[in-house]
């Protein structure tokens, strides 16, 4: 663990970012985290609670003369996304995380880093325990199992808060603010199967050295989806060989798109396979040369048979596979260069006697979110498939006259000496639940730079997290 006391201010940033890296924050268990927001509440003497979905609300009344003053509320999430190289033996339910400074940046050995969203609740905590800050009530909203479906914004009790205005610390790009966001729905889709006893050459598949990304941020970049580079291979293969599947495991979080899948089949005829494999490989490098230079599809064999599906029921369970849509289905009519409407197979799973596959469909418009929940229900009926939708969040409408954003713009401008970019995005976040939930919330995202969110390779900017703590705190005291 890199120590960060050494960086300038706001060290209270930094400390609390690396307090937080010691703790495993998977979605789904935060307890830990949210023990620490707490413990942290009490020692500085500060109303907090923690609601049945594992949120924690932590409220500093307002400094002397501003009792009068609108609250103010901040928000964040403490769950991160944890994906891993290749090869890195990190137990992510278990283990902190490895923090290393390079110059400027400071990103996680071997994982991804949680800046998205860990910085939020570093920068939340070092505000709240700066008795020199002069302030309006701060409330701060930190909630749970953002990433996996928003479980915590669905659940959020907002007896508590009295704010409406909301800065959400939740976005990725300095000097741009966030005023509106896609809407979306999480599609798991589940099928038995029937394995038999089969006898050949088994051969495990492997497509890797992908590079990845955030599904809302990073899906109009043409990066391959290893699962579905994998479905493609297997078709290929499949046209002029008979192959029987055995397992196809790819992907582990609904919200990044997979870097690495791996397929084990029987064949009868081994060294064809591997010569189409590296035809493929060719035709694919050339194909993603640009997005994914590292991207390596390989064929060797392992073990034995057992039991496998088919030929036909692996042509039948590709070819159901193929036919749901994934990556970018439509682009806004209104601002040009925004994704409307995306899917992103995130998990696929053949193990034994099922298939599983989660999908995260995203759209600023519910028409859309519900002709693809149409679409995939009407191909898994025809395949006696069953398909589970679950976790929807609805999108967050930008709203053309906001008096909160004009003087976040207006502030930012006075400390940057430009105008920010204000726009809407296909990521999601929780302010579209929130504003449902707060009536009348006037709501503002930001952040500072975090490159190659949802990867092993994220990294973040320090002056960057300076300048917007500076930022931030220039909001609460104007």
């Amino acid at each position: 663990m890199s120590d960060l006391h050494t960086l300038p201010q706001p060290q209270r940033v930094f400390y609390h970012f690396e307090q937080i890296s010691r703790i495993p924050r998977p979605s789904g268990s935060e307890k830990a985290v949210g023990d620490y927001l707490l413990a942290f509440a009490a020692r500085n003497e500060l109303e907090a609670s923690r609601d049945a979905a594992g949120n924690v609300i932590i409220i500093k009344e307002a400094s002397p003369g501003r009792e009068n003053d609108e609250p103010l509320i901040l928000q964040g999430h403490m769950d991160m996304v944890c994906e891993k190289e290749a090869g890195c033996s990190k137990d992510m339910e278990k283990e902190g995380l490895d923090l290393v400074l390079d110059g400027d940046w400071l990103y996680a050995e071997g994982t991804t880093l949680g800046g998205d969203d860990g910085i939020a609740v570093a920068i939340a905590l070092a505000l709240l325990e700066d008795d020199t800050l002069s302030h309006p009530r701060l409330e701060f909203v930190c909630t749970t199992e953002e990433e996996t479906g928003m479980g915590g914004a669905h659940g959020l009790d907002p007896a508590p808060l009295k704010g409406r205005l909301l800065l959400n610390i939740d976005s990725e790009e300095e000097g741009v603010l966030t005023a509106g966001c896609a809407g979306g729905e999480n599609l798991v889709l589940r099928m038995p199967l029937e394995p038999e006893p089969t006898e050949g050459t088994v051969l495990e598949l492997s497509v890797s050295g992908l590079t990845g990304g955030h599904s809302g941020s990073c899906i109009q970049c043409g990066r391959a989806n290893a699962d579905v580079v994998m479905l493609r291979v297997l078709r290929r293969l499949g046209i002029a060989h008979e192959l029987r599947l055995i397992s196809l495991e790819g992907g582990t979080k609904h919200n990044a798109i997979p870097r690495d899948s791996r397929a084990v089949i029987v064949t009868d005829d081994p060294a064809a396979v591997q010569e189409k494999i590296q035809q493929l490989e060719s035709v694919l490098k050339k194909e993603f040369e640009v997005t994914d230079p590292d991207l390596q599809l390989t064929a060797a064999e392992t073990g034995n048979p057992g039991k496998a599906l088919t030929a036909a029921g692996t042509k039948a369970l590709v070819t159901l596979l193929s036919s749901f849509p994934d990556g970018v289905m439509h682009m806004d009519q209104h601002l040009e260069g925004l994704v409307e409407t995306s899917l992103n197979l995130g998990i696929l799973r053949v193990s034994g006697e099922e298939l599983y596959a989660e999908y995260l469909v995203r759209s600023s418009l519910e028409s859309r979110l519900d002709e693809m929940l149409q679409l995939f229900t009407y191909i898994a009926e025809q395949a006696g498939a069953s398909l589970i939708c679950a976790d929807r969040y609805p999108a967050w409408q930008y709203v053309a006259d906001s008096a909160f954003r004009e003087k976040t713009v207006s502030l930012f401008e006075k400390q940057y000496g430009r105008k920010p970019v204000v726009e809407t995005i296909h990521a999601g976040l929780e302010c579209g639940l929130l504003s449902e939930k707060i009536p009348g919330l006037d709501a503002v995202s930001l952040g500072p730079d975090i490159e190659d969110i949802h990867t092993p390779q994220e990294r973040m900017s320090i002056p960057s997290v300076q300048r917007t703590y500076d930022y931030i705190r220039s909001i609460i005291e104007s």
